[in-house]
């Protein structure tokens, strides 16, 4: 009988997501209404010693897979070693962070398991002893609750929605070396390099500010108004479609229904009309502040705070009352 709830601990070069924290707490949270374990598993290389951190967020039990043909994420890999965990510790329940790499892997593994999967939750409950989760549909315009008939019931969890918090008393948790016979040659795509972009900045869905710039920007060397910004603020900088589009920005920073969706504390829109695929991306943010010159545009609809100016004045004023303020 299927029994437990297993949190995929995500993890890049030995440290990890803050989403797997965010997963982990809620994890905790539905392993104490059920009255069961909570577990981790956590893949890549060299990180056995990686894994204290997650005692703080009161786990039971972590799976460490650890193999150098782990080292590089591939779907393939990840998969083919996090599948094996899921059958032999047999959970009923197993969540995954919906980052880059968890869309990527939780459909997948959820293939391998012949079982359901509610995906972008942003709401997790015990109904009759079934997971129900909470998730939007039509681009963001409505929430549905469902939940997964077969076993193991998988959800993936919107990053920066679920708080992360860690316990105050000591746990004894259990740590178990999983065997890896994923070899090589099972691995039909071999990851070269990783080219990471956008400097010191945080990444744009785990990212607590974000600052975007839309149609308004004009061209790509106005961005650096935003990129001041930002970097004041401690922000990633966001880009809408139609900016992508136009060349001004990589699509690794468009946030929209093609693109990423976020759910930052503060999301600062500037120059961005509002159409109803950037607001799919957006709009769960706990505050939106939109800076158009436009007081018909969409976007103060659902702005918590609005400004009807030029961005070109505006943005340069907040950023050097920003500056003040840190210097103060």
């Amino acid at each position: 009988m299927a029994n437990g709830v297993l949190v995929f601990a995500e993890q890049r070069d030995g440290v990890f997501r803050g989403p797997a924290f965010e997963a982990l707490t809620q994890g905790r949270r539905l392993a104490g209404q059920l009255g069961t374990d909570l577990s981790a598993a956590v893949l890549g290389s060299g990180i056995a010693g990686t894994v204290e951190v997650l005692k703080e967020y009161g786990v039971d039990a972590v799976f460490v897979a650890d193999s150098e043909h782990l080292a590089r994420y591939t779907t393939e890999g990840y998969a083919d070693v996090f599948s094996k965990i899921v059958r032999e510790k047999n959970p009923s329940i197993v969540l995954m962070p919906a980052s880059s790499l968890g869309r990527d892997l939780a459909p997948r593994v959820a293939a391998h398991l012949e079982t359901g999967l509610i995906t972008e939750c942003t709401a997790l409950e015990i109904s009759d002893g079934r997971l129900l989760g909470t998730r939007p549909v039509y681009a963001g315009k409505a929430l549905i609750k469902t939940f997964v008939k077969t076993d193991p019931q998988m959800a993936t969890l919107r990053p920066k929605v679920f708080s992360a918090e860690t316990i105050s008393e000591s746990k004894e948790t259990h740590v178990e070396q999983v065997d890896v016979t994923t070899g090589a040659e099972r691995i039909r795509a071999k990851v070269i390099e990783f080219q990471s972009s956008g400097g010191d900045r945080p990444e744009l869905t785990e990212a607590d500010i974000i600052v975007s710039g839309g149609r308004g920007m004009g061209n790509a060397d106005s961005f650096n108004v935003i990129e001041d910004l930002a970097d004041a603020l401690g922000a990633a900088v966001g880009a809408s479609r139609s900016a992508v589009d136009a060349g001004w920005r990589p699509h690794p920073d468009q946030v929209g229904q093609t693109g990423k969706t976020v759910s930052p504390s503060l999301y600062i829109a500037c120059g961005i009309s509002g159409a109803i695929q950037h607001l799919a991306g957006m709009s769960s943010s706990k505050y939106i502040v939109a800076i158009n010159k436009n007081p018909d545009a969409p976007i103060f609809k659902v702005a918590t705070y609005g400004i009807v100016g030029d961005l070109f004045e505006v943005v340069p004023a907040l950023t050097e009352e920003v500056k003040k303020l840190q210097a103060a």
